[in-house]
């Protein structure tokens, strides 16, 4: 793990995850931190692990034991405590309108959201969300979490 790196505009911190079960404690943590209105879009090749880490995260604040990955139903909600979680998989889409269909909008601002295949949204994605890139590193997964607020980041600073 690195420490939190500052850009213009934005910050990030790296994690690295040696085995799934490690991905699935940072799921946790990251969860731990989820706000009412935070969008968390998962970016990563098909198999990555996106769908590993958002099992994780709604477990962790759930206590579902089933959760299925929304690859046919495009959207899954689950209720939390404090918040509905809303799971998305907009692989399937073919135009980024078609995010409205899902009730999208409504998602974002009163739940947690999150988002695979996030590009998919286009431009209706918002622009202060935490966006986590999840791609191959030696025999596991380098996972690099970009904020562009500072809020987000304090945060993400307690992980």
């Amino acid at each position: 793990m690195f420490g939190l790196i500052r850009l213009v505009n934005e910050m990030k911190k790296v994690f690295i995850s040696n085995s799934e079960k490690e991905t699935k404690v940072l799921a946790e943590k990251i969860a731990s931190i989820a706000h009412k209105g935070d969008v968390f879009a998962l970016y990563g090749t098909l198999g990555i692990g996106k769908s590993v880490f958002s099992r994780a995260f709604i477990q962790k604040l759930t206590m579902v034991d089933d959760v299925p990955s929304p690859t046919f139903t495009l959207v899954q909600e689950y209720n939390a405590k404090d918040f509905n979680i809303y799971h998305f998989d907009l692989y399937r889409l073919k135009h980024a309108d078609e995010v409205f269909e899902l009730g999208f909008e409504d998602a974002i601002y009163n739940g947690v959201s999150l988002i695979e295949w996030p590009e998919k949204a286009g431009t209706w994605l918002p622009k202060d969300i935490f966006n986590i890139e999840i791609e191959p590193h030696t025999k596991g997964r380098k996972i690099t979490i970009t904020v562009s607020s500072e809020e987000k980041a304090s945060r993400l600073c307690v992980i």
